[in-house]
């Protein structure tokens, strides 16, 4: 069985505006501090920093190569009423 749903139908609202770290999530490997785009991300001894930039384009990179799960992007689907 295959769901199809219109995705206009829903509406997208970010839960923070910058991702949230956990920072004793984290080993320091600096994997999320490349892939981030908009520098958002910095690393200085080994110790990974969010800065808030107003260019992040919440492509969550960062989340998905974190393979301890220190870095999250929440967000929340919500259905537009018509």
């Amino acid at each position: 069985m295959r769901l199809i749903f219109d995705i206009r139908a829903f509406e997208v609202i970010d839960l923070s505006i910058m991702p949230i770290f956990d920072p004793t999530r984290c080993d320091g490997c600096g994997l999320c501090v490349t892939v981030c785009r908009c520098g958002a991300l910095v690393m200085e001894d080994s110790i990974v920093s969010i800065i808030e930039v107003d260019n992040c384009g919440w492509c969550t990179d960062c989340e998905l190569v974190c393979e301890t799960g220190a870095l999250q992007c929440p967000y929340e689907i919500i259905p537009i009423e018509s």
